[in-house]
Parts: C-alpha cells; structure tokens; sequence
C-alpha cells in the first residue's frame, strides 16, 4: 500500500512503480464501518473520496474518486464486501498536461471519474473541465494504467461515463460545466468507436433538467430488463437528491424519477454514486455526502427494484423514494471477510510512502526520499513560487483527508537546516480556503517555534506568523487535534511527554471542492546549491 517516490520519466509519466509485498490489514482508530456483528455503520469511508463510482469484477469490488489536482491522483479502493475498503493504488502518478500541473490548480484537474471493467481491461473515463474527457485502462488494477487519452477535446466536458451495449456499439453520456461551457443542468450522450478511444460525433442532449433537476450531472449508464438507465444526481451537491431516468432507447426520449433524497434524515444531498450488485443478486448503491470541512464521505445504501424502477435507501412511506439509512446489515457477499480500513498512520518504514500521501501539484522527485534504514521521510526544503501569496500557493505540500469528525495528529520530526540559509521551515499544516500551520524555523539564533495563520489563503491573503518560543534543538513533537465540527488545536512537545497548546483553537475549512487536509511541508524562501532536510519518524492517527 504504499507508492515510489522516485521516479523514472519519459515526458513525465511514471515508468516504474515498485509493488509492495501485501501487508497485515491496517484499522483505524478513529472510524471503522463495520460493527463486527453483521452490521455496518455509515459513513463506510469518513473521509472525502467525492463522486465515487465503482465496479464488482468477480469477488472484488473497486471503487474510484475525483481527486482535482492532488498527485497521485484517481485513487483506487477495494473491498470485498462494500463496507471494508482499502486503498490499493492510483491510475494517475502525474497529471497532464504536466507542465501546467506542476503549479497548484485548486478544484481543476480531476472530475467525476468512471470505471468500468471490458475484455478483460480496466477503463476509467474522467473529465478535466479546462480540457476534455480522458481514458486511461490497464489490464492489472495495480499496475501501470497507460497514459491518459483525450477522448473528446473541450472545455466544460465534465462527469463521463462508458457504455457498450450488446451489439457492441459504445456510448458517452457526459454533463456539463457552466463555469467552463456556459450551459449546465442537461445531459448528453456521444457516440464512441467501439474500443471507447474517441468520439466519433458530437453529442445530442438527452435530458434537460432546467425545469425540474437543476444542476443535474454525473450520469452513470446501465441497461436492465431492455431499459436504459441514467442515474444522475441534481438539485446541488449539498442540497439535492438522486434521480433515474430510464428509456427503451440509449438517446431518449426519457421518463423522470426521483429515488432518494434526503428525507427525515440528516444525510444532506446523498447523491452521486454508483449501482452495484453482489454475487449473491443483491442491489446496492455507493454514494456521498458533503460535510463540508470533512469533505464528501462515502455512504453504501441497500437498492431494490420496483416496477423496473430503483428504490435507494429505505421508503418509509411507500411513495417510492428511499431515504439514507445510517445502520443496515452487511452486504450477502457469501463470505464474511476480516474488518479492513484505508491507511491514515505512517511509520515510514518502507522504501514506499502510503497511499493515502498526495501532493498539491505534480511532484518533483527531489521533494522527498524514503529512508527504509533508518525510519523516516526526509522532505527537503523547496524554494515557493515566486508568485505564491500563502501555502495555497504552494506545490510541495505533503497532505491527506480528514479521517474522522474527530481525530488527532502527532508527528516527530527532526529539522536539519542548511547553515547557509534563514527562514527555512518544516512542520504541520492544517489546509483548506483558510489554514493553520505550526512550525520550526531556522534564524540567525537558532530554531523557532512559530504559529500561522491564512484566513482567505484562497483570495491571496497574506499568512500571520508568530513566533512562540525558541527551541532547545529540531528534535520535537507536533500535534493537532481535531474536535467536533472540525475546530483544531495545535500544540508541540520538545520531550515527547508534555505538551503546549500554540494559537486559538483554528476552525478548518473546506479547499476548492474539497474537504480539508491535513499534512507536513519543508520550504525555504532563496534557491542556493543545498537544502535543509526534515526527517519524519512517523505520522501518526488517534483518538
């Protein structure tokens, strides 16, 4: 579980990704889905994997998510029962267009992705808003998936989902962004050639949802019972339910339903997702839901079908729209399967960094080596763009999602400045549209403890640093807690036992279609031939 920092390049695309022997099923300790008496909890991941689509191939069910401009990107999950899921890789180990990636592009990149599973070959469809629609597949889920092709060039292409259907003819269904393409809330399907490489003509509209589904996108296309179906969220990410359209033709015309929605509960705009079926002829439909700071989580329904029409949740009052459910019993899957969760901690122990790392931007390969022998990460300090107004700005932040409402982060690092240089810096950072770090910086004098603060990083603001207290050596611990409704408090400990709360309590925010993240960093502000080394012990995920 865990990938190669150094990288072999050909016109930036990763060459070799060493793979890792299989490890002991990590759990975490601040979220686990599965109850261990045959019932699950929801959310069934507690962390922001947005517009989540997923495939069963044989026993094994994958599922993927947006991931906008963090390196790498479209992660992978598996499970083998829809509750208990890890993190087994990424289809993306660099962004194209790669110069234009290698800066920070909050909420571009990655959309609302697709997988789907043909001849024995993976496929996943996602759109780049400025762009078009790419497709990437391979034959092995782990292994090197090819370099990303440009289906259909185009700005405010977005949401794209295959379909072949039994006379071998392939389709697109897509939506589009307003922001990019001036025009949103319809849906649309292109024809593909048969491999699903190209669009062979431009698309028609299917479905206007103007009138009754404003801001309907992401459709995923199945074929049942001679119906094509489009499952589409509308109504707005936060705020709106989930909608089926169903035809006896691929472009139309289409009959209207509303499947879930929010209901009684306090699920709030569960939506977008993917249908998918168990061995055992069981329905079941993956969602998420927008929590704001916490990102969009993923929640797993139970699906039946009534008069040829999906019924999502539980209907509790026979109208034929289902609500979430937050406890249920487990998927039938014919077996039962030990309790799993994505990896949050980090030990660095491994010539690989876990899977739940991403970076900013595309990531230069001087930013960190792994040190197997002696346990640690080293992050080198970089030099920040010359036009960077804060940490937003900035590319080589080492970061990964919230994993719980409540959790706490402590790691151990020892900083190594560069003699030649002031003001370098390493420490942790709390990253949203606003964000929090503590830090250790090198003076004149010696090391500094310092505290951050950027409200608005996101329009440019300019970062208050204060300076805390001046440390004894670069050995020491820092922490951040977060509390309900994601409110986060910092502290540091030079003895590893006691530790001083730094700053008030930071109330985090969401980034660019993100929730937020939590991560390290190692920067400078002048380029010389050297730089200063951080080296992390471990990062560690408790109560």
């Amino acid at each position: 579980m865990k990938f190669l920092l150094s990288y072999i390049f050909t016109s930036g695309v990763c060459l070799s990704c060493l793979a890792q022997a299989p490890q002991p099923n990590y759990v975490s300790k601040v979220w686990v889905a599965d109850q261990g008496n045959g019932t699950f909890r929801n959310p069934v991941i507690n962390a922001d994997y947005s517009d989540p689509d997923a495939i069963r191939v044989g026993d094994d069910f994958y599922m993927i998510a947006s991931s906008f401009d963090a390196i790498p990107g479209l992660p992978i999950l598996h499970s083998k029962d829809l509750v208990n899921w890890k993190i087994i890789g990424h289809a993306l180990q660099r962004q194209p267009p790669f110069e234009h990636f290698e800066k920070t592009q909050h909420g571009n990149g990655v959309w609302a992705p697709s997988i789907r599973y043909r001849n024995g070959e993976f496929y996943i469809y996602y759109p780049d808003p400025d762009f078009g629609i790419y497709v990437t597949k391979t034959k092995t889920i782990t292994g090197d998936w090819s370099v990303p092709k440009l289906v259909a060039a185009g700005k405010g292409l977005i949401d794209p989902c295959p379909f072949w259907d039994e006379d071998g003819k392939a389709y697109l269904a897509y939506a589009y962004a307003g922001s990019r393409a001036g025009i949103k809330s319809v849906l649309a399907i292109m024809p593909l050639s048969a491999d699903g490489l190209k669009a062979t003509e431009t698309g028609r509209i299917v479905y206007d949802g103007h009138e009754l589904d404003p801001t309907i996108e992401g459709p995923k296309v199945y074929k049942r019972n001679g119906y094509y179906y489009l499952f589409a969220p509308a109504g707005g990410v936060s705020t709106g339910w989930q909608l089926v359209l169903r035809s006896k033709n691929i472009y139309g015309p289409y009959e209207r339903k509303v499947v879930m929605d929010q209901g009684k509960s306090a699920v709030n705009g569960p939506h977008q997702g993917a249908w998918i079926n168990t061995q055992t002829g069981e329905d079941w439909f993956l969602h998420f839901q927008d929590k704001d700071a916490y990102g969009r989580v993923v929640y797993l329904q139970p699906m039946k079908w009534v008069n040829n029409w999906p019924v999502i949740g539980i209907d509790k009052d026979g109208d034929g729209i289902g609500e979430p459910v937050f406890t249920y019993k487990k998927p039938n899957v014919g077996k039962i399967y030990p309790i799993v969760t994505p990896v949050e901690s980090d030990e660095f122990g491994s010539a690989q960094l876990g899977l739940q790392w991403q970076w900013q931007a595309n990531p230069q390969a001087t930013w960190a080596f792994t040190d197997a022998n002696k346990g640690v990460l080293k992050l080198y300090t970089a030099k920040i763009p010359e036009e960077a107004k804060n940490l937003w700005d900035v590319p080589n932040l080492l970061m990964q999602k919230f994993p719980a409402e409540e959790f706490s982060v402590t790691t151990k690092v020892n900083f190594k400045p560069n003699p030649k240089l002031e003001n370098e810096q390493t420490g942790l950072v709390v990253m949203g549209r606003s964000y929090t770090k503590i830090s250790i910086k090198s003076k004149k004098d010696g090391l500094y403890l310092m505290f951050g603060l950027c409200q608005n990083a996101d329009k440019g603001k300019e970062e208050n640093e204060k300076e805390i207290a001046k440390l004894k050596s670069g050995n020491v611990q820092l922490r951040v807690r977060v509390s309900n409704g994601a409110k986060c408090q910092f502290s540091y400990s030079e003895d590893g036992i006691n530790f001083t709360n730094v700053g008030d309590e930071f109330q985090a925010t969401a980034g660019q279609w993100i929730g937020a993240k939590v991560g390290i960093f190692a920067i400078r502000d002048t380029q010389t031939n050297d730089s200063g080394i951080a080296e992390y012990d471990w990062f560690r995920v408790e109560k």
